[in-house]
């Protein structure tokens, strides 16, 4: 008999995607063995989904809620995609918005709680009974407590289990206790330090991982390091208590989407054998189409990222005019903190035949430099798991990391005498340590290209898709059952 598992969570690629969560919404369900298991996903319908999106989900039916006091409508459309079924919670005055996630921290809050209610309230609707119910994120922490304050009265409910993953441990959801007391009407004693309080406030997540039966996040170093005060984001004590049901499973990339032997978005497609006549013309066209020196020979490093703190931009900001005294290129692509998207135009300004600054987001410029880079930069202060060191080594193009949460997992350093590794890592936040191993890279990449390509050789070799993924959720899944 196969085991039921029901995704509740804010976002889900096709549908809707503001950063990695809805990539993993969207890949990890269709890579679960449907043999065994009927996974199905459950999102919101927000009113700025895109029209032709909308227009494929159809209608099931809809019924009234009790929340707030007051009886809300709650809707229910479904579609179809490879095989999984997705319902969709519909209710405008909650859902409405040019974004998904708005500024006004109460609305938030209370447009989440809501979700969480009706995510157990559709269930007996939709006839489809869950072994187990995987939350992602804070905005479905209350999934959890609801099903333990007031849906396990009901028979149907009694026994299925939670999962709650922590996709970015900052975020999680916090209002005064006084508010969200009174907006889900649990009894006074939920909201103590042991259970929803955290430092005076209600904290969404909390719950979540106070009541949920397992509780996972994205790669096991972030797992270990969550439950440090550095990176515990003052729930360090809680995760050390939970320890025991606390695993990390890395992310995977969509390995069809992300194939240089067929990725519609690069000129020259190449593979692990023939790339080293292919990969540089990736590089020329690519030096070509921004207008910087055309020299096949020079070293290129990309980076395809938010441009905030937390990736590490001090670190680069400190050390720019020292990189930029090497014979290198560097290509970055993406948006953020006005500092360093004006620091990038001031050095892209300075030196015009090695820097290209592009501030803005596109999918195909970053499937380019992923192919025409040989280096890619990422020395981010933490990071649950990082996609983009998956995508740069499914390219051969060798990621400089930090060694923090995935990046640790993912990228095997090089190793100058025993000739290992897939990539280069420094381990503490320290500016000259990561110029220090960006010079390394250099060395090996100028003085012993022979090794170089080795190193590409094992970074294309390496197995960071979904389905190895869904085999350790799989694993999660048969020990809660």
């Amino acid at each position: 008999m196969k085991k039921n598992i029901l995704f509740a969570a804010s976002e889900g690629v096709p549908f809707i995607k503001t950063g990695g969560l809805a990539d993993v919404v969207g890949s990890l369900p269709k890579n679960i063995d449907t043999e065994y298991y009927d996974v199905r996903v459950v999102l919101p319908k927000y009113v700025c989904m895109s029209q032709p999106i909308k227009a494929l989900l159809t209608y099931r039916t809809h019924f009234t809620m009790d929340f707030n006091k007051k009886n809300e409508y709650v809707g229910i459309l479904e579609y179809e995609l490879d095989g999984i079924k997705y319902y969709f919670i519909d209710n405008e005055s909650f859902f409405s918005g040019i974004h998904p996630y708005g500024n006004d921290g109460y609305l938030e809050i209370k447009k989440f709680a809501f979700f969480s209610k009706a995510v157990l309230s559709i269930l007996p609707v939709i006839d489809f009974r869950p072994d187990i119910i995987h939350c992602h994120d804070w905005q479905t922490g209350l999934i959890p407590v609801y099903l333990n304050e007031r849906f396990q009265a009901n028979e149907f409910f009694r026994g299925i289990k939670t999962a709650m993953t922590i996709h970015n441990l900052k975020f999680q959801g916090k209002w005064s206790v006084k508010e969200i007391q009174e907006l889900t009407e649990f009894p006074p004693y939920f909201f103590t330090p042991d259970k929803l309080e955290a430092y005076r406030d209600a904290n969404l997540l909390k719950g979540g991982l106070v009541y949920a039966s397992a509780i996972t996040t994205v790669s096991e170093t972030y797992a270990e390091e969550i439950k440090t005060k550095f990176y515990g984001e003052s729930l360090e004590g809680l995760l050390n208590a939970r320890a025991n049901d606390l695993r990390g499973i890395v992310n995977g990339i969509d390995y069809d989407e992300f194939n240089p032997a067929t990725d519609k978005y690069i000129p020259f497609n190449y593979d692990a054998r023939n790339f080293r006549k292919e990969k540089i013309k990736n590089k020329r066209a690519l030096q070509e189409e921004l207008g910087i020196r055309q020299d096949e020979k020079m070293m290129m490093i990309g980076i395809v990222s938010r441009l905030t703190d937390q990736k590490g931009f001090d670190l680069i900001a400190h050390m720019m005019d020292e990189i930029l005294m090497d014979h290198v290129q560097l290509v970055i692509l993406g948006t953020g903190e006005e500092k360093y998207e004006n620091m990038f135009r001031h050095y892209a300004w300075k030196y015009n035949d090695k820097v290209s600054a592009n501030l803005y987001y596109s999918e195909a410029l970053s499937h380019k430099i992923y192919a025409a880079c040989d280096a890619f930069l990422m020395p981010s202060l933490f990071e649950p798991c990082g996609l983009s060191q998956l995508m740069s080594l499914r390219y051969g193009t060798l990621p400089i990391v930090r060694e923090t949460g995935g990046l640790k997992d993912t990228v095997e350093p090089y190793n100058e005498i025993y000739s290992t590794g897939t990539g280069f890592s420094f381990l503490n936040y320290n500016a000259h340590e990561m110029l220090n191993t960006i010079r390394f890279a250099e060395r090996i990449y100028y003085d012993k290209k022979r090794e170089w390509n080795k190193m590409i050789d094992r970074a294309m070799a390496a197995n960071f898709s979904w389905q190895v993924s869904a085999l350790k959720y799989q694993e999660m899944y048969d020990w809660l059952i």
